[in-house]
């Protein structure tokens, strides 16, 4: 009697599991037959019925897989309603686009759209960011020792008050062969980078971390501004920064844009409650940002070859506007026909 015990309940056990499979086995091979098609590409050849059964059956067979876990059937079962569930998880809940077709849907009028979307916050960054040049240029005007407060020891160099006309008009022409351009150009990337980043990062705090670091980077444009005008080389200066200068500062006001975009969301969330107006935002400004790391390598090109290259202040204007006139077309004139929500 002991030795049939053992027999008993492998009898048992084979019994249960063909009886837990022939009760749920229709459902896992129209669940299989639906994601084959799917992942042959051959959508079309699924009805309706089909498509709209397509989550309903995931969750019976993933139940099924959950039950089969915890009564121990057989392992070649166990082992296929596994691999199904997992198939069909990428089917119902993985990337509906590849790589390629996301950037296509990015480039081609999604970013412009979320650009676009936040255009009051743009407003408010743009006023921020010309303030804090404002205030810069005002500060090292009244005392000349704020310079040194303002602008980083990187650009200061020759560029100091007090500095000569020849020497700082050396820092803008005639030095095509400087060797140090690509670690120029990688040093600006990065620090630039930062900028943007943070002043993204630190919109949770209602965006106001966001415009104190717009005002702190462009009092140090201000700063400059007020110095090359002293020797008369204020219109070189500009011609020398709108290389990079124009997709360089529309990137940093972007990223400003998009942490204030999630701020005043949070603070003036409306009837939504506060999480869901957050994400929301956040999903927009993401997408913003994404688009903020393009434009910085973008500028960091142009700082580190095409701003030398050209040795002119009106070569360096015809560049610097053009790249000015193509962010404006892109964002504000391209892909108006897409939707917020259509973005991928």
């Amino acid at each position: 009697m002991a030795e049939s015990d053992p027999l008993s309940a492998i009898e048992a056990a084979a019994l249960r599991s063909d009886r837990f499979r022939l009760e749920r086995e229709a459902d896992w091979k129209r669940l299989d037959q639906i994601v084959t098609h799917m992942e042959k590409g051959r959508i079309r050849r699924l009805s309706d019925e089909d498509v709209l059964a397509l989550p309903v059956l995931y969750r019976t067979v993933a139940s099924s897989l959950s039950i089969a876990r915890e009564t121990s059937l057989d392992a070649a079962t166990l082992a296929y309603l596994e691999g199904l569930v997992q198939r069909a998880w990428f089917i119902v809940y993985g990337p509906r686009a590849s790589l390629g077709s996301w950037l296509k849907r990015f480039l081609g009028g999604g970013w412009s759209a979320s650009v676009r979307a936040i255009w009051l916050d743009l407003l408010i960054a743009l006023a921020v960011m010309v303030a804090g040049a404002v205030v810069g240029w005002l500060l090292v005007a009244g005392d000349s020792e704020w310079y040194h407060a303002i602008v980083p020891g990187q650009f200061a160099d020759a560029r100091v008050p007090g500095a000569s006309r020849e020497a700082l008009r050396a820092t803008l022409f005639g030095r095509p062969e400087q060797e140090p351009l690509a670690a120029f150009s990688a040093y600006l990337f990065s620090n630039n980078a930062q900028v943007s980043i943070l002043a993204f990062a630190l919109g949770f705090a209602f965006g106001v971390p966001s415009l104190l670091l717009l005002v702190q980077n462009t009092a140090t444009l201000g700063a400059m501004l007020w110095l090359f005008n002293g020797q008369g080389l204020l219109v070189d200066f500009a011609g020398w920064l709108s290389v990079h200068g124009t997709t360089e500062l529309f990137a940093i006001l972007l990223a400003g844009g998009a942490g204030l975009h999630i701020g005043r969301s949070m603070a003036f969330p409306g009837d939504r409650p506060v999480l869901q107006a957050a994400a929301e935002a956040g999903r927009r400004s993401a997408q913003v940002m994404a688009g903020v790391v393009l434009m910085l390598v973008i500028a960091a090109m142009l700082e580190g070859f095409a701003r030398q290259l050209i040795d002119d202040t009106a070569g360096r204007f015809a560049v610097g506007g053009f790249m000015l006139a193509f962010w404006l077309a892109y964002f504000f004139a391209f892909g108006r026909n897409r939707n917020v929500g259509d973005t991928p």
